[in-house]
């Protein structure tokens, strides 16, 4: 029997040389004339035990991590296609406490199957959702993802449903869906780990919203800056289109829809939804005013539902197991399961998808084992670098919508990076305002002047320069920029700023003056 070694191609496990594995295994198995072959994988998400090589043997699949090409030879000395023994031997890898833990639904193929092999996504439960959505109405579809209670996962929080209904309800002879795949935010990366390791459920999720709205036509926007993820992405609807999933006939059925991966240059403002529209139809990417919608004059002017890439890749499994299966997971108004990027000065950095609710601290302390460095964490920022920074003091609130934003903060698209105690907050807050500063598309007075005044703002407070009046200043740049931005990256970037100075003051002190000795 042919053993598969599965090796990851997920861009994470290149950067940490995956590809070097893959040729030095595929040349040990030439060299020793074994029956073995290597299957290309996405990544399990536990990035520090990456490259993570798989091995499936008879009864399951035996996990080694983090392999080095130089590794090889002695995995193979230690029968490691039979699952021996070695100093990099993890067990089975279902047994590794991070993957055990979890509650994976819309990445439970990732790091499974071959991410291209429609037998593999077949063999896994893909494709039973668009099965189940090709014989139901438009109004049946939409009213069960209503039901579940998917929320946009991009960072809005809005729901799913809502924003189906709207198109659905619309009278046009075009409609369409885009996928907003611009993943910019720090600490992110669960939008490129789905492209790259499962991207079939990414289509299969655009086809049933293409059902449910009457849309025919879809498109998947990302930055330039994922190119691993845009060749795996434009491979799968090749295959998907061949195998006739996509075409004027989706699954033999009266359904039509096809689809397009386009990249932009990697603008941070063209996350936001019309910046994203303005720059799929080749224009400046810069915020347009609302309304109207984009569910009602979208993409070229038409209806169009722009939704996050975990939003469409979570609508599978809720077609396939229902509404109340995936409302089952979750708290309060945050139901079904979150895909948490843990990042930074952390020890276990990586992907762990679980239901909404389980608090930060257990989050930081216990899943990502606390800072890298082995210094207390000082500090935790939520939603990319708009997110406030949270300390822990506040490590009891609980992964929810609501939660977070009583105290000051937001969820965003999950991504949590921490800092130990030597990060300087004073520091933090300027960036947050350089980062608005550089991205902003300068169409708003509020953000466009505000984050360059804050920059400004910020560097007189580290000099000494009176530090009460500047602080003040800052205080009211942010209030300003909140309430009168056109877009989020204005309106979010006080976040970040706010949250330092207010749970992290001693930082925003005036060094003291230390007099030189006689």
């Amino acid at each position: 029997m042919t053993v598969t070694i599965y090796v990851p191609r997920d861009a994470a496990a290149l950067a940490l040389g995956a590809e070097k594995v893959a040729n030095a295994i595929t040349q040990e198995i030439a060299a020793r004339g074994l029956d073995a072959k290597v299957v290309r994988n996405g990544s399990r998400g536990m990035f520090w035990l990456e490259p993570l090589v798989e091995v499936r043997t008879e009864h399951e699949r035996i996990a080694y991590g983090p392999v080095k090409a130089g590794d090889v030879k002695g995995l193979f000395d230690a029968g490691f296609l039979e699952g021996g023994q070695h100093a990099l031997h993890l067990g089975p890898t279902h047994d590794i406490p991070f993957l055990r833990q979890q509650t994976r639904l819309t990445f439970s193929r990732c790091g499974v199957t071959d991410p291209l092999s429609l037998d593999d996504y077949r063999h896994y439960q893909g494709l039973k959702g668009l099965e189940n959505a090709i014989a139901m109405t438009q109004a049946q579809i939409v009213a069960q993802v209503t039901d579940s209670g998917l929320r946009g996962r991009g960072g809005a929080g809005f729901p799913t449903g809502i924003k189906w209904k709207t198109v659905m309800d619309a009278a046009a002879s075009q409609k369409y869906i885009v996928c907003n795949a611009d993943e910019g935010d720090s600490a992110t990366f669960a939008d490129r780990m789905i492209m790259e390791g499962d991207p079939f459920v990414l289509i299969e999720g655009m086809i049933i919203a293409g059902i449910a709205t009457g849309a025919t036509k879809g498109y998947v926007y990302t930055r330039s800056e994922y190119p691993h993820a845009i060749a795996t992405m434009t491979e799968a609807v090749k295959i998907a289109r061949a195998a006739g999933i996509l075409g004027p006939s989706v699954m033999g059925s009266v359904h039509a829809f096809d689809m397009e991966i386009r990249s932009g240059a990697g603008a941070y403002v063209c996350g936001e939804e019309t910046s994203l529209l303005n720059s799929l139809e080749g224009k400046r990417g810069i915020v347009r005013a609302k309304p109207p919608l984009p569910a009602l004059q979208g993409f070229l002017g038409r209806p169009t539902v722009v939704n996050n890439v975990i939003s469409l890749a979570s609508v599978p499994v809720i077609m396939d197991r229902g509404a109340a299966f995936y409302r089952d997971f979750g708290m309060g108004r945050s139901r079904g399961t979150i895909p948490i990027q843990i990042a930074g000065n952390v020890k276990y950095g990586g992907l762990y998808e679980t239901a909404f609710g389980l608090s930060l601290g257990e989050i930081v302390d216990h899943i990502g084992g606390g800072t890298a460095t082995g210094r207390p964490v000082k500090a935790v920022q939520v939603g990319g670098p708009l997110g406030a920074y949270f300390p822990r003091a506040l490590f009891d609130t609980p992964f929810d919508y609501e939660a977070f934003a009583a105290r000051d903060g937001l969820i965003g698209h999950a991504g949590i990076t921490v800092f130990d105690d030597s990060a300087d907050m004073l520091k933090q807050a300027r960036f947050a305002m350089e980062f608005c500063a550089i991205e902003s598309c300068g169409k708003c007075t509020p953000c466009r002047i505000g984050s360059t005044r804050g920059v400004e703002t910020a560097d007189k407070i580290a000099q000494g320069i009176e530090p009460e009046k500047n602080k003040a200043l800052l205080a009211d740049l942010c209030n300003t920029m909140k309430f009168g931005s056109l877009c989020a990256l204005g309106g979010f970037t006080p976040y970040p700023v706010m949250s330092a100075m207010n749970h992290f003051p001693e930082d925003f002190e005036p060094a003291p003056v230390v007099e030189a000795a006689e």
